[in-house]
């Protein structure tokens, strides 16, 4: 966002969603409820006060308030006004014909694991783009840019990100096998040593690639679904760059193939342990999805869904009782119900 704010002349203003945090609903600095949200706040008085080329960007939204959010509502429609508050009055702000954007970033999920909404009027008005969906045809190059952004984090790989970018992708498919590249088209004049090393680490990235992929196609597809229709508990763990340039400072071109696995394993160990009680249910999906669940894991994964489709239909364990009561008789119908279409189709085939 800073590198479109610069390309396109415009003053960026970064509030941090965090630091604003869930209690702020208002524009008036004076009611945020701690130093740092009226921080923030002041910060999107400012942009509205500066009023004409400004980009200002609301990072991590999914920690702030929805009814804040509201209140940008009015820029999208043709009027283009919003009311703020500046040095302690009201102001309306016309932001008609003025160099005036706003940009809001954030995650599908909150710090509780709960799926974040944006508001539906403002989701109807605003450009809503979804930064992990792959558009049709470009599939390769997103997959490519995750080993580019990697590359600064290897040691092995640090020196490509200073040469020609050809090379990189000449290298890539050299690693996957492909046997009419030869070292000549290279741009770069690589000994034979050191080209052996940095094929064999992209080679294990590329292995790494897959899963970080699986993990951000699966993770998108979890934060789209409704939580009545889920089938399986949400699945929370991220397939970002960060995950990628992570797994990719551990990689070094002697590690073998159950070597490379443990790595993978020990990350994504350690990124399901701020999960808390949701840890387990997740990389046992993990598992599944690099296609490395054992018999017994398979097994446990198998009661983990069940287990969750049983308590999703009793109503969950903080609901009110009388909801779970009712959701109980609702189970046993489906139950009794499930019985008497087993009985017909058994009379049916007799």
């Amino acid at each position: 966002m800073e590198y479109v704010a610069s390309r396109l002349g415009l003053v960026f203003v970064k509030v941090n969603g965090p630091a604003l945090g869930s209690g702020v609903t208002s524009l008036d600095p004076a009611d945020a409820p701690d130093a740092t949200a009226r921080q923030e706040v002041e910060k999107i008085s400012f942009a509205l006060e500066l009023g004409n080329n400004v980009l200002l960007y609301l990072d991590d939204i999914q920690h702030t308030s929805p009814e804040l959010l509201q209140k940008f509502i009015s820029l999208c429609d043709g009027q283009r006004r919003m009311e703020g508050v500046w040095e302690g009055r009201t102001r309306t702000y016309d932001l008609r014909g003025k160099r005036f954007a706003v940009c809001m970033a954030g995650n599908p999920y909150t710090e509780s694991g709960q799926r974040f909404r944006v508001p539906d009027m403002l989701a109807n008005r605003a450009d809503v783009w979804n930064l992990g969906d792959v558009l049709s045809g470009r599939e390769e190059v997103f997959a490519l840019s995750y080993i580019e952004n990697a590359l600064t984090s290897n040691p092995v790989l640090a020196p490509l990100s200073g040469r020609d970018r050809g090379d990189v992708e000449l290298l890539v498919r050299l690693a996957r096998g492909d046997e009419s590249v030869r070292a000549d088209q290279l741009a770069h004049p690589y000994s034979p040593v050191e080209l052996e090393q940095i094929v064999s680490v992209l080679c294990k990235l590329l292995r790494v690639q897959q899963v970080v992929l699986a993990n951000n196609q699966a993770y998108i597809a979890s934060a789209a679904q409704a939580d009545a229709s889920r089938t399986e508990p949400p699945f929370q763990l991220q397939g970002s760059y960060r995950n990628m340039n992570k797994l990719a400072e551990r990689i070094v071109p002697v590690l073998s193939d159950e070597e490379l696995e443990a790595v993978i394993d020990d990350h994504y160990l350690g990124e399901a342990q701020t999960l808390a009680a949701g840890a387990e249910a997740n990389l046992l999906k993990l598992a599944e999805l690099r296609g490395r669940l054992t018999a017994e894991q398979a097994r446990r994964w198998a009661e983990v869904k069940a287990g969750y489709l049983r308590a999703r239909a009793l109503g969950g364990a903080t609901d009110d009782p009388v909801d779970r009561a009712v959701g109980a008789l609702g189970l046993l119908a489906d139950r009794v119900g499930g019985v008497a279409a087993a009985i017909g189709r058994a009379a049916d085939r007799a």
